[in-house]
């Protein structure tokens, strides 16, 4: 089983470097948590491998939102290139993982707070033996909420993969406690424009009395099982205290070198593979096929058979996502020098493609952590127009605006652009 592929700057190559490097010639099942661009970034990269020079995927298992991103297209182009089964797959259903107790405890079929990508990431809970993992995408607050009423202490695992890189908006005290970790897990970079992991995160990792191991400073992290015992090997030897963890040295992505032993944990016999007790038994469902297979196509396959898209209503819909009267034309996230000092060549483009004015007064634009901006009343786009929203401060004019952030909004490497208008629709929701 393979979750996720990374981000879509790498193209797969870290993880395809590293899948081969320990002779997997097969993926028996493809996980995508969700449609981030950082976390799907490979799967193109990683289907067309496995379809064309080793054994192939078995079957790829999705939450069901979409993305209007061409990291996204690109991902759903292969499925529908080498004909592999899609599962639409919620809380409930199982995958026929041989051997682990495999089950799905999000997102819900009602997906939480209006299809957020990073609520509604697929959450696993992996048992093996009296062992467990929780592995969460980026899930947040909110799906850590609804995890937590849903299912309580039955949550309690061995393993914790924090929730959205460590972010202050995942790893609640709530949630901690009911999953009740001896060791979490955290993959972000060593300098992330966000700060992940964020010092609340960590705080709360230490009050709970978490040990903490960050691909950032200790490299790969491998975690086996036997069913009683864990291991943990890493590239690197860092602290694994919350409160000194930025202490290590950074770790670059796709370094070279073998991990080492650091430490063995044994779990008593209370703590078993079987899953929380639901509403819903997961061996008894089984993921709806958004697309099956019809045939083991090759590489040479000259035909393209239909693929059914999975549609941001939550249905399905054929072909690409279209855009709407209302557009991002630019996204200026990238500002000359330094971002800091110089917020306002930061910038977005939004335009009116239709063929009549859009009153946008008290809509909302927000970036992938959510942080809003609130359009001014009587701002009106006249047909074909534009309306450009700088980061920093200054005064607005016509359809100038500012923000009047003290930093950086928009993720140079990848962000997530959402407007709603004042009826709290959403209007449009960009990912580059």
């Amino acid at each position: 089983m393979l979750i996720d592929t990374g981000d879509y700057r790498d193209d797969g190559e870290f993880v395809l470097d590293y899948l081969k490097k320990h002779d997997i010639d097969r993926i028996d099942y493809l996980v995508t948590t969700h449609p981030d661009a950082d976390h799907i970034g490979g799967n193109a990269a990683v289907i067309k491998y496995y379809e064309t020079k080793a054994n192939g995927i078995g079957a790829v298992y999705d939450p069901g939102i979409s993305s209007s991103s061409q990291t996204y297209e690109d991902y759903l182009d292969a499925v529908e290139k080498y004909d592999i089964t899609l599962y639409e797959t919620h809380a409930g259903d199982s995958i026929p993982f041989d051997g682990v107790q495999t089950q799905v405890l999000s997102p819900p079929e009602n997906y939480i707070e209006g299809e957020d990508p990073n609520q509604n990431s697929i959450v696993l809970r992996l048992g093996f033996g009296h062992t467990s993992f929780v592995l969460p995408g980026d899930a947040e607050k909110g799906a850590e909420s609804h995890l937590t009423d849903e299912y309580g202490d039955r949550l309690n695992s061995t393993v914790l993969k924090a929730g959205h890189h460590g972010s202050d908006t995942s790893s609640t005290n709530p949630y901690l406690d009911a999953v009740d970790p001896q060791v979490t897990l955290i993959s972000s970079a060593y300098k992330s424009q966000y700060g992940h992991p964020s010092p609340e995160a960590l705080h709360r990792f230490g009050e709970h009395d978490i040990e903490v191991y960050w691909t950032a400073t200790h490299g790969n992290i491998v975690v086996t099982s036997d069913g009683h015992t864990i291991d943990i090997a890493t590239q690197e030897k860092a602290p694994t205290d919350p409160t000194s963890l930025r202490d290590g040295d950074p770790v670059e992505p796709g370094t070279d070198g073998p991990v080492s032993h650091r430490e063995s944990i044994t779990v008593g016999s209370g703590l078993s593979q079987n899953p929380p007790e639901g509403t819903s038994t997961p061996a008894a469902n089984t993921p709806t096929p958004v697309r099956s297979s019809t045939s083991t196509p090759t590489s040479e396959s000259s035909e393209t058979p239909a693929t059914t898209r999975i549609a941001s209503d939550g249905g399905t819909e054929s072909g690409v996502n279209e855009s709407g009267p209302f557009e991002v034309t630019t996204i200026h996230a990238d500002a000359e020098g330094d971002d800091r000092e110089n917020l306002n060549d930061e910038y977005l483009v939004l335009e009116n493609t239709g063929s009549t004015s859009l009153d946008v007064s008290g809509w909302t634009v927000k970036d992938g952590s959510s942080r809003e901006y609130t359009i001014s009343s009587g701002t009106v786009i006249e047909a074909g127009e534009t309306l450009t929203l700088y980061t920093g401060e200054g005064t607005d004019a016509g359809n100038d605006l500012y923000w009047g952030s003290g930093s950086a909004i928009w993720n140079n490497g990848g962000d997530t652009i959402t407007v709603t208008n004042a009826q709290d629709e959403q209007v449009l929701k960009e990912e580059y």
